[in-house]
């Protein structure tokens, strides 16, 4: 019993030290206002819209010294400003407004992230940060929007998707704090924007007279980005065409599949913003921006040396560079159709020689092919080993071993041919032919050696006596 009772006694000690611990730790919360890194996470987001609305650009006092800058020197007059104060804020315009732009997606993000609980389907309706922001200060928490006006804001196609979508949602209220917070945040996207419209606005009064013939030829928002990027009119002047087309580009890492494939030049910056290259097919662009950062690099040296502060080199340089533009864009010129000439009346003779003769001699028919084109009158024609073709008069007994004639020997044999023809006609006889013929009777007598041949009739040849058909017939 007596270990009951001493466990017992232990229990109520640590009860009341327990007890003695919370209270020293209310009181520490009390004395010190705040609580402590250990305490609950608020999991609704408030304290992040809280901490973005209190942070930012507009928190800051960059925006509004540059903002008070531009105004006193709007105020002043372009005659009472120098050059280096102008170009230290063109430059710082340039650098706040791209500040601005992602300070202006953050906010939009937050914003559709916190106000899509009320209507979800806004954000796919509404793609514009700007519009959106206005359009949600007008909603916030209203279930009827035919009562709400948003002409102004969007156009009346727009509206009419908007309250028809806004009658079949799904979203639901959100608190009166959460939406505060939205509308606080709303009304930085607006507040921004209308700081940004004055930097555009102060650079593109500016760059008429900093740079009146390179603002000419890719306007005052390009001309702006492109001194802020080189550091100066001066700095621009000096640098070649090839990096001048450069400046202002960023290497892409696209994750997936992108969405502007083909409308972008590469290796191009801010000079691809400028409209001659906007107007310009995608096909041509990379051409034309040679072209325009030439051009640009001769304006940005006129400029620097102040000639032509009225622009007219900036105008010659881009007529110039609209009509190379136009005359790429023309299409080829049609392929002329040419008629065929007329023929001669006769051909002229084609003049003989060595290379004629040789081609003759090459292609020419030989003594075989002759004898086997040949067939002998009254003779059976010779047939191959296979009894199949027939080879004409070319018998084992013709066979003279060659296989080919030229057309020399031809020719020479032909004459031979024809000579004997012709003394055979004429009566002339070979040279041991003689006219006396020894007799018994008369002894010696005069006789005609071709008599006999003579004598014979057309048929005798093969038809008379002594023919080869009439002696195998009587024998």
């Amino acid at each position: 019993m007596a270990s009951l009772d001493q466990f017992l006694a232990d229990l109520d000690d640590l009860d009341d030290e327990q007890a003695g611990g919370d209270d020293d730790a209310e009181d520490d919360v009390h004395e010190n206002g705040d609580e402590d890194e250990d305490a609950d996470i608020d999991m609704m987001g408030e304290s992040d819209v809280q901490a973005k609305s209190s942070s930012g650009l507009l928190a800051t006092g960059r925006l509004v010294e540059l903002i008070e800058r531009i105004e006193e020197l709007m105020a002043a007059g372009e005659s009472n400003n120098s050059t280096d104060a102008e170009y230290s804020a063109i430059v710082a315009c340039n650098e706040m407004v791209m500040h601005v732009d992602e300070e202006v997606e953050a906010i939009a993000k937050s914003i559709k992230d916190d106000y899509t609980k009320r209507f979800p389907e806004l954000e796919s309706l509404i793609p514009n940060p700007l519009d959106y922001a206005r359009v949600v200060l007008k909603l916030g928490n209203e279930t009827d929007l035919t009562s709400v006006d948003l002409t102004g804001i969007l156009p009346s196609a727009s509206i009419m998707v908007v309250t028809v979508t806004a009658s079949t949602t799904s979203g639901t209220a959100i608190p009166e704090a959460q939406l505060q917070k939205v509308q606080d945040a709303c009304e930085q996207v607006l507040t921004l924007s209308d700081n940004k419209q004055k930097m555009l606005a102060f650079v593109e009064s500016r760059m008429r007279t900093v740079a009146p013939n390179l603002t000419v030829i890719v306007g005052t928002q390009v001309a702006a980005k492109l001194i802020g990027a080189a550091g100066g009119l001066h700095k621009l002047a000096s640098l070649p065409s090839t990096v001048l087309q450069v400046i202002g580009s960023k290497k892409k890492a696209v994750g997936g599949m992108a969405n502007n494939a083909g409308l972008e030049v590469k290796h191009a910056g801010f000079i691809q913003r400028c409209d001659i290259l906007q107007n310009t097919p995608p096909a041509l662009r990379t051409k034309v921006l040679r072209l325009v950062s030439g051009k640009c690099t001769l304006a940005a040296r006129a400029d620097s040396f102040g000639d032509s502060k009225e622009g007219a080199i900036g105008q010659a340089f881009k007529d110039e560079i609209e009509q190379k533009a136009i005359k790429l864009q023309e299409p080829p010129p049609p392929k002329e159709v040419r008629s065929l000439p007329i023929p001669p009346e006769a051909s002229g003779k084609r003049r003989g020689g060595r290379r004629l003769r040789k081609m003759k001699e090459r292609f020419g028919m030989t003594q075989m092919r002759q004898l086997t084109n040949r067939v002998q009158f009254g003779q059976e024609e010779d047939t191959t080993s296979d009894g199949l073709l027939g080879v004409g008069m070319l018998t084992a007994g013709q066979h003279s071993g060659k296989v080919r004639v030229t057309a020399k020997e031809q020719k020479l044999q032909a004459e031979k041919n024809k000579k004997q023809r012709t003394g055979g006609s004429s009566g002339a006889t070979n040279g041991l032919a003689s006219s006396l013929a020894f007799t018994p009777v008369q002894g010696i007598e005069l006789v005609n050696p071709t008599a006999a041949k003579d004598a014979k009739e057309g048929t005798e040849t093969y038809f008379s006596q002594t023919a080869a058909f009439f002696q195998s017939a009587f024998s």
